[in-house]
């Protein structure tokens, strides 16, 4: 029986462009590191620091992993790189232009779901501090909705596609894999909780066309994650509701 439901963010819940989203939000955010290093090296270092994450055997949470591996080199000022990054998404992320659109129906959609009484995470990459989470999901409208759980680098120490990432998820939210549900776009990040147990919704409501993601091949292999099973349910957010219902009853 279906006890959870957990729900990609980005271009699941909020559709938009990426791409240019986080163009801007570089080259805002590197300027709080200027008078230390070159636009260049801050790109080359935040890019290698957030890919790392996914190599987090556990040992750290996702902040204290990226932040020591964007310090290197630097580690005398760990701690203030890291305030710099606080500051930014206190009083500068809000400032970066986003042009977003919200799937069809989602607010009716949530609250269907919501009276269905499972239990709901929301289950972004945890490759940002909360506060970011939290300012992108008040872009769906939906911020008065009561999450079981919110995952963000603070209190994770797996990020996707990791399984442990999902299986930590289940702990935290004290329900089994195969009682909760993954919804995101991501047919690789989101749709690998299926190897954890769960089952999974492709959502397709994105608008946007995207440069092709970079090849994942040799990293999927290197977690032993080939061979992803096809989504249990396809189709808008809109049809949510209608898996949520299936599962609950049987």
């Amino acid at each position: 029986m279906l006890k959870a439901v957990l729900f990609d963010l980005d271009n699941t819940m909020i559709l938009f462009d990426e791409t240019s989203f986080y163009q801007g939000y570089i080259r805002r955010l590197g300027k709080l590191f200027a008078d230390i290093m070159s636009a260049d090296q801050f790109l080359e270092r935040l890019i290698g620091a957030t890919r790392s994450l996914s190599q987090n055997a556990g040992q750290e949470t996702n902040k204290e992993y990226f932040q020591r591996v964007f310090s290197r080199g630097y580690e005398n000022r760990s701690t203030d790189f890291w305030d710099r990054f606080l500051y930014f998404y206190e009083f500068e992320y809000d400032k970066i232009e986003a042009d977003f659109s919200l799937p069809d129906g989602l607010h009716e959609t949530m609250e269907r779901i919501v009276h269905t009484g499972v239990k709901l995470v929301l289950a972004s990459n945890p490759v940002f501090p909360r506060n970011a989470q939290l300012k992108r999901f008040a872009w769906t409208g939906l911020d008065h909705l009561s999450f079981d759980l919110v995952t963000h680098m603070e209190n994770m120490s797996f990020c996707k596609p990791r399984l442990e990432y999902y299986l930590g998820i289940c702990k935290m939210i004290d329900e089994l894999p195969e009682d909760c549900l993954m919804v995101g776009n991501d047919p690789v990040n989101d749709m690998v909780a299926a190897l954890a147990g769960m089952k999974t919704f492709l959502t397709d409501d994105r608008k946007f066309v995207h440069n092709p993601k970079r090849d994942r091949t040799a990293m999927l292999k290197s977690l032993g994650l080939e061979n992803i099973p096809p989504p249990d349910f396809t189709g808008p957010f809109a049809r949510i509701p209608a898996a949520v219902q299936e599962l609950v009853l049987s």
